[in-house]
């Protein structure tokens, strides 16, 4: 019996539990449930009593552990949250711009504890490991309980984040620390490759080598998630592998030398790839299979994953909502489970047959045998983790594991080739770069194309997708359980469903004259207009910019849209304009119809440079959509921000549609004089309802029937403001909300 892995799965468990259902009141009272459980199967001598007697033991454990931890952790951070305080931190990292200036980590004591900490600043100047930085800043809780949303912060144990809204102080030491190695050389080695790698191939290179993928475009980033392929550039067990192919290359498997040399670089990939959890759980493994060979036990792979499992959570129980976490040891549970019965299935006589020979063909088949049953296994865990936390699923994802995955270890060991090179001499290694850069760019060519054919990827926004993916999982478990099952029905069935529900995806919105959609992206605003065939967006910025963009692209996958008519923008806040930059990297734009205000914004200049064609509104323009029509009214004023908004009014058959961004009163009466403005049916309140925009003389003169506000959940501004809450309720306005109800559609 499994002792260890049986104990892990309830441990784990009660982590999943503790972290997002239950509150910390009652994980000592099911601590105490779960020991009388443990308690009572001992008492039977039987094989099952035995392994869930030890699997209640794991969660009575794992209960009482992240009780403990939020005794002696958590709370003390979360009596933090929202606190102004003076800090000195010292920085852990190298600094790395952000789309708000630039942000580092460090260490923090505070009433004398010590605190991992993000801090985000503004400037650009750069800060090392081992510099002090001083500042007053606003600290934000990571982790569930907050007065903010949970972050992804927490799953890598750092619990708080810090704003500094005035200058920060930076005081340099004098030489860098020791213990900061892996942080220098992480930085040296990403340097290296960006100076020996052509351009469009070292962000691919150090996001393989390194797992910093904090240069890859948001497009080829989206790229490898529709594709299948994201996991490459995440290091992860694949990397290790690779990497210890090298060392047992050099070692010739000796045990006691494979011992000696493969910890020490074990140890130190994980440091510098930053100990993220997949990282972590492949070098405890990997560390466990060297450790059997040098002293000759046997090697047991689901004991090696509850052992790592559980050092992860150890160090940081709040590890368990990682979903680096998550993906890395569902992926491995899946093959241990699946791999072996899907190859035995391929090899069978009938099918592709066992082939033992050393000829290619041979190679060839074992190879796409191995490649499939592994491909297949994995998904069967990572597709509905993917589908939870990405809101996509790539169902191409096989095809392109089966063509990129073969190349990916020549380039990692180029890769590493090419630095060593370039420190011999710099010449050789740039032309070792511009070797290895050709297999690059094929794998770069192949994500893209594949992410690009319609239908490769299912958005779990879509009700048709979900239903998919659980009529999917149900069916494959009753042919796992099944001993006379028919793969031919199973796959027939899965595709027949899949083709029923992406068909369903792309024809119910064109059932509607016309759909709004006015997603919740938090403190922004990004709305979706689709009239039959066409679709437009209307703004697109949130809280996050990228994150914004992902919402979107999800959104408009889910409605069957691969390409947008047109991008419409009211002005370029970031809060209304960030996303769209990132959006337009990963989806097909037709036409942008953007103000003619505020030159040199970033944004404004960012478009300029893009081959789509633009329109520059600075008069009235007026173009059909669908049964409908759509109008812009650019603002007639010299200001720029919010005063320079421009207004979009859509008339259909049944509906009207006023939507002013963040134009402000006297520009909504602007607008009344400029433009013949009809009774409307819905109004998209003006600059998430702040009291200086929607006044009544535009709320009398249209006469909205629904009023959306489109505003972040406890957000920093008091937006919705209670004035204008009280304006519309006078107006006799439906008020929806999307940090109340979230994403709000409006069919007609």
């Amino acid at each position: 019996m499994r002792k260890l892995m049986w104990f892990s799965i309830g441990f784990v468990a009660a982590s999943l539990c503790s972290a997002y259902l239950l509150p910390a009141d009652v994980l000592l009272p099911l601590t105490l449930v779960f020991s009388v459980g443990f308690v009572v199967l001992l008492m039977p001598h039987k094989m099952l009593c035995r392994i869930l007697a030890t699997s209640f033991l794991g969660f009575a454990v794992g209960f009482f552990y992240f009780w403990g931890f939020d005794q002696a952790v958590l709370s003390n951070v979360r009596n933090l949250d929202g606190e102004v305080l003076l800090i000195q931190m010292g920085a852990t990292d190298y600094s790395f711009n952000t789309d708000y200036g630039s942000a580092v980590d460090g260490k923090v004591s505070i009433d004398g504890k010590k605190y991992s900490v993000r801090l985000y600043y503004q400037g650009e100047e750069t800060v090392q490991p081992g510099d002090t930085l001083t500042g007053q800043v606003e600290l934000h809780y990571t982790a569930i309980g907050g007065n903010q949303d949970a972050t992804y912060h927490m799953g890598q144990g750092m619990f708080l984040l810090a704003y500094a809204d005035n200058e920060i102080e930076i005081e340099r030491a004098e030489k860098l620390p020791g213990k900061y190695f892996p942080a220098f050389l992480r930085k040296s080695i990403a340097d290296r490759i960006t100076e020996i790698f052509p351009e469009g191939t070292a962000a691919f290179a150090k996001a393989l080598l390194l797992g910093d993928d904090s240069d890859i475009s948001y497009g080829d980033n989206v790229a490898f998630q529709k594709s299948g392929i994201r996991h490459v550039i995440a290091v992860s067990g694949l990397h290790v592998s690779i990497l210890f192919s090298v060392v047992y290359a050099v070692t010739g498997k000796r045990g006691l030398l494979t011992l000696l040399l493969g910890i020490p670089v074990l140890l130190l990939f994980a440091a510098v790839a930053g100990f993220t959890p997949s990282v972590v759980r492949a070098c405890v493994m990997q560390g466990l299979v060297i450790l059997s060979i040098a002293v000759s036990k046997e090697y047991d792979p689901p004991t090696a994953l509850a052992f790592a499992a559980l050092v992860i959570l150890i160090a940081n129980p709040l590890a368990v909502t990682s979903v680096s976490f998550l993906l890395s040891v569902g992926s491995m549970i899946g093959i241990y489970a699946f791999s072996g019965s899907i190859r035995d299935y391929l090899q069978n006589e009938k099918r592709l047959g066992v082939s033992k020979g050393k000829n290619l063909k041979s190679k060839l088949k074992r190879w796409f045998i191995g490649s499939v049953s592994v491909s297949i296994s994995a998904m069967t865990v990572t597709l509905p983790l993917c589908a939870i936390y990405f809101g996509m699923v790539s169902v191409i994802g096989i095809l392109t594991n089966l063509l990129t995955l073969w190349v990916v270890s020549f380039i990692f060991c180029g890769i590493m080739a090419a630095c060593i090179l370039s420190l011999i001499w710099m010449p050789i290694g740039m032309l070792a770069g511009w070797i290895v850069s050709v297999p690059i760019r094929y794998v770069l060519l192949i994500a893209r194309f594949l992410s690009s054919i319609p239908f490769g990827v299912s958005y779990t926004d879509s009700p048709y997708t979900v239903l998919w993916i659980i009529f999917s999982l149900l069916l494959l478990t009753v042919f796992l359980l099944s001993k006379k099952s028919s793969v031919i029905l199973l796959f027939t069935a899965v595709t027949g469903m899949y083709a029923l529900s992406l068909l369903a995806t792309w024809a119910e919105p064109r059932l509607d004259e016309f759909r709004l959609t006015v997603l919740d992206v938090g403190q922004g605003q990004c709305v979706i207009l689709q009239c039959k065939d066409e679709a437009y967006l209307i703004d697109c910025g949130g809280d996050d910019s990228e994150r914004t963009a992902t919402t979107a692209l999800n959104a408009l996958g889910a409605q069957g849209i691969s390409r947008l008519d047109g991008l419409i923008l009211t002005h370029y806040d970031v809060d209304h304009a960030g996303g769209a930059v990132y959006l337009s990297q990963a989806m097909p734009v037709s036409r942008l119809y953007l103000p003619d205000t505020d030159t040199e914004n970033e944004i404004r200049c960012y478009f300029e440079e893009q081959d789509i064609p633009v329109s520059w509104v600075d008069e009235n323009i007026t173009f059909s959509c669908g049964m409908g029509e759509i109008s812009l009214y650019p603002a007639k004023t010299e200001s720029e921000g919010n005063e320079s908004s421009m207004c979009i009014l859509f008339r259909g058959e049944n509906c009207d549609i006023l939507i002013t961004g963040d134009r402000n009163i006297s520009g909504e009466s602007q607008l009344l004089r400029q433009a013949n403005i009809p009774n409307i049916e819905v109004l998209v309140v003006g600059h998430h309802g702040a009291d200086t925009s929607t006044g009544l003389e535009l709320l009398y003169e249209t006469k909205p029937e629904i009023a959306i506000i489109s505003v972040g959940e406890n957000n920093l501004h008091g937006h919705p403001d209670r004035e204008v809450l009280r304006r519309l309720e006078r107006a006799g306005c439906l008020i929806r909300r999307t940090d109340i109800e979230g994403t709000i559609i409006i069919r007609g």
